[in-house]
């Protein structure tokens, strides 16, 4: 027999899911077309200049990073925006006095996150691949890196959600962190070309790992130690985790 918890917990999770499959046109169709777009941008842009980055064609090189960037700007969305409207709204009372424990209000909206990463990923991979035939050469560093970024972002985006006390400080996060940190990761080039000084500031992002991770699972090839970046992924979303435990334990924002 199924617990009153069990049920709470997977009650969070679906409500979690079907908050953003009800607009789906905007949660996952948007964001595919928009990675397809930006492909097609710098394809046509820098294909004649720039033929190949690191030995890799530049769609393909591309493209891969164009997928987690989306997985991870959705993940964060996902649950920053779910949190924060239901505070803004007041019904986040609804959750709270719901039997769920500290752990399980942490990973349902985690679990809610990674569900919407994951679809707008697989959604834009699809895009992607009518125009360009990617193969996958490692299903472990595709999976591990997959759910490593949209924990991390989905983690994070609860984080916010519950620090937040209005829309434009949720929006303050996502324009001056998230969106410059995706476009700062090597998406669209090698950080090996870059100076010293910025390669050395590549280091420490964590987007850089999951990019660079998810881009040899199709190619091969990355430009860090994969186990370095595995590590340090690992530590920090048991970190971020952690955290996001003990703001809701300490009802940090969410209890008056």
């Amino acid at each position: 027999m199924i617990s009153y918890n069990y049920l709470c917990f997977l009650t969070l999770i679906k409500k979690e899911i079907f908050r953003f499959l009800k607009v789906g046109i905007q949660t996952i169709i948007g964001p595919a077309i928009s990675s397809l777009l930006f492909l097609a941008v710098f394809s046509l842009a820098l294909g004649r200049s720039v033929n190949s980055i690191n030995g890799i064609d530049l769609p393909y090189f591309i493209a891969p990073g164009l997928i987690m960037m989306t997985m991870l700007q959705n993940s964060f969305a996902n649950s920053a925006s779910s949190i924060g409207q239901s505070k803004f709204q007041g019904n986040i009372v609804d959750i709270l006095m719901a039997p769920l424990n500290n752990l399980e209000l942490t990973l349902g909206y985690i679990i809610g996150s990674v569900c919407r990463g994951v679809i707008c990923g697989l959604f834009t991979t699809l895009g992607v691949l009518i125009f360009i035939p990617l193969q996958i050469y490692s299903f472990s560093a595709l999976i591990f890196f997959t759910l490593t970024g949209c924990i991390m972002m989905g983690t994070l985006g609860t984080i916010v959600g519950i620090w937040a006390d209005k829309w434009d400080q949720q929006q303050g996060i996502t324009n001056f962190i998230v969106l410059p940190l995706t476009f700062l990761s090597g998406t669209f080039y090698s950080i090996s070309r870059l100076p010293d000084f910025w390669q050395t500031v590549s280091s420490v992002n964590p987007f850089f790992y999951n990019i660079d991770g998810f881009r040899y699972a199709f190619t091969g090839r990355s430009d860090s130690s994969l186990i370095s970046g595995s590590i340090f992924l690992i530590i920090l979303n048991i970190m971020l985790i952690m955290i996001c435990y003990l703001m809701f334990k300490k009802g940090y924002k969410i209890k008056f």
